[in-house]
């Protein structure tokens, strides 16, 4: 079996699970009670299930490991690098099981905070010990979507990137080089599941961004025959379009802190191992400039006007957009496209010299641009809508 029958029937299966998983976690979360009141925060107006995220988690982990113990058979697939998918798997499944804790009793903020770093800690570490800073054997662009023998890895950690002939040492990063990377994948993971939080708002918005973050990923790890990458990329598209049709058909879930959780660090540790793995810097943060933007401007407007950074508000630009008059999936389908076109951007930077990628960054800042604009460039159907 080759790696990329590998990756796709990881992908199939996690699909089929996230879709009929609900059937049997939407009773118990009945009984437990895990209702989402609508607060300042909120863009809906009566009480919906949450916590159907668990799903979702259930299914990712059900694929994610299928697709590793089939890598690390010899023989079933192709003798693929693994060790970067199972980190990917594990800090998945801890992000995801924080957020079930927040769902079911409710978590400190300085206890969740520490979990959060505690969590981003050991995956940076866990995915650097996999590309051999540590004594692991490496990660390497594996033996090929269609199997054969195993190749050196390229990218920032060894060999030569022929796509922009650069050539970089093969010896590990110094101390401090892989104490600064993890700094970086500390603030960065963790950073990134609260923006994911921040940012599950609107029904679909989740479940579109997992899709086309996974597919970005399943399309990258292709180009730089990552095997793994497009086994772990196509596990978080599965998982999250599994979701979209219990999410925006009535009466409708929520995903819960555990699904915007494990949306958060699912992406975010993917993208840091496929940046370590040699990836394009662009190519790993397509998906996630628009959150990151949104975000970022949010909170600062926030703090520049007085206000408290951390008090529920809908100040978001997709929920600007939403309150002038577009519905929950035009306005989480406004943000997708932006986040699209994000995705591009970046894929193409793995074909493209150093000009070319700075050309692409910025087009990617136009698109981040053109989207925090929206509000104000969109027309206003809410006056209609009232009438």
């Amino acid at each position: 079996m080759t790696p990329l029958a590998v990756a796709l029937l990881a992908g199939a299966l996690t699909l089929a699970l996230s879709l009929s998983l609900p059937i049997a976690v939407k009773p118990w979360l009945v009984r437990l009670g895990i209702m989402d009141v609508p607060n300042e925060r909120s863009s809906h107006e009566r009480p919906v299930l949450r916590g159907l995220g668990l799903a979702v988690l259930i299914a990712m982990l059900v694929g994610g490991v299928f697709a590793v113990v089939l890598f690390a058979v010899p023989g079933w697939g192709g003798h693929a690098v693994w060790d970067a998918l199972l980190v990917v798997v594990i800090g998945s499944l801890l992000a995801g099981m924080l957020g079930l804790a927040e769902d079911l009793r409710g978590i400190s903020v300085p206890v969740r905070s520490a979990a959060l770093l505690l969590i981003a800690a050991g995956s940076a570490v866990g995915v650097l010990f996999a590309a051999g800073q540590f004594g692991g054997a490496g990660l390497g662009h594996g033996p090929g979507l269609a199997g054969g023998d195993v190749r050196p890895l390229v990218g920032p950690l060894a060999g030569v990137d022929p796509l922009s002939s650069v050539t970089v040492s093969t010896e590990p990063l110094p101390f401090w080089g892989a104490a600064v990377l993890v700094v970086y994948a500390v603030l960065f993971i963790s950073s990134y599941i609260n923006v994911a939080n921040f940012m599950d708002g609107l029904n679909g918005i989740s479940g579109f961004h997992g899709v086309i973050a996974g597919l970005t990923f399943g399309v990258v790890g292709w180009v730089q025959d990552m095997p793994w990458l497009v086994a772990a990329g196509l596990v978080l598209a599965a998982g999250f379009a599994g979701f979209l049709p219990w999410n925006l058909t009535k009466p409708g879930a929520f995903m819960g802190d555990v699904g915007s959780y494990l949306l958060g660090g699912a992406t975010a540790l993917t993208s840091f191992a496929a940046l370590v793995s040699g990836a394009p810097l662009l190519a790993t943060i397509g998906p996630m400039v628009i959150y990151f933007g949104d975000v970022g401007v949010t909170l600062v407007k926030r703090v520049r006007a007085g206000k408290r950074w951390d008090e529920p508000h809908k100040e978001h630009t997709y929920q600007r957009i939403q309150q002038r008059g577009y519905t929950h999936v035009q306005a989480s389908g406004l943000t997708a496209a932006c986040t699209l076109a994000a995705s591009v951007l970046g894929v193409a930077s793995c074909c493209t010299p150093l000009w070319g990628t700075l050309v692409l960054l910025a087009g990617g800042f136009a698109v981040l641009l053109v989207y925090l604009a929206l509000p104000r460039l969109l027309p206003d159907r809410s006056a209609a809508i009232q009438h």
